[in-house]
């Protein structure tokens, strides 16, 4: 079975599911669930982020389009 529709299957159960069920996954997968909600950059990362961003506003720093960044990523171009 795919992912896609274990996915689906798993969305139709959980709407129907009984608030026991509901909470007896949450348990589950709770550590899961909230590891990747307490998710944070550090200021020091946040910092580097504006700048770049900074940078790239002003065209201080290089930028490409999709096409090209997948042409460098594989090795077809050279960055200009």
């Amino acid at each position: 079975m795919s992912t896609v529709a274990i996915r689906k299957k798993l969305h139709e159960y959980i709407a129907e599911a009984d608030d026991k069920k509901i909470k007896g996954m949450f348990l589950l997968l709770e550590e899961e669930i909230t590891k990747k909600e307490d998710f944070k950059l550090s200021a020091s990362h946040l910092e580097i982020l504006a700048e770049e961003k900074l940078n790239h506003a002003n065209g201080t720093s290089p930028s490409y389009s999709w096409n090209q960044a997948k042409d460098i990523i594989r090795g077809n171009k050279q960055p200009d």
